[in-house]
């Protein structure tokens, strides 16, 4: 894959918003799910410089969402429904995480995940998150579990 990263501009923002719908139980990640996630990715006050594109080929193949603060960085990703559960997340986390090391003076990288999706976390512990912690969070209309894992760098 040739994967290029820039800045989400506001139509891809709306494209991932708006369109992007996944099937059965991982619909929770649907932007339209939660108002407060919907809000901050379509408005460009609020997404500030935090969130990025990911293109392979032009095509928008998935974004993620940086929080820097000391020696941490938060880290919200995304892959296009149609991507998913392809065993394409360990290269496209892998292009992230380097993205952070060329462009962030940090420690630490965090992450949460919601509890059932063992998809994802496979992922990321191949590729060095740990569990720190567990967590319930009220979001999209009910309170779920979360598992918070750290990647040291």
């Amino acid at each position: 894959m040739q994967f290029m990263i820039e800045k989400l501009n506001h139509e891809n923002a709306k494209e991932i918003a708006d369109n992007w719908k996944y099937p059965d139980r991982y619909s929770f990640y649907n932007m339209t799910e939660d108002p407060d996630d919907y809000e901050e990715i379509t408005n460009p006050e609020l997404r500030a410089d935090n969130y990025f594109q990911v293109l392979n080929n032009d095509e928008l193949f998935g974004f993620f969402a940086l929080y820097p603060s000391e020696d941490v960085i938060e880290m919200g990703i995304g892959i296009k429904p149609e991507y998913t559960g392809r065993g394409l997340g360990e290269e496209f986390l892998g292009l992230i995480i380097e993205f952070i090391k060329k462009n962030y003076n940090i420690s630490i990288i965090r992450l949460s995940v919601v509890d059932f999706n063992v998809r994802a976390q496979k992922v990321y512990s191949r590729l060095g998150f740990s569990k720190t912690k567990e967590y319930s969070q009220e979001t999209n209309n009910s309170v779920y579990t979360f598992i918070e894992m750290e990647r040291q760098l």
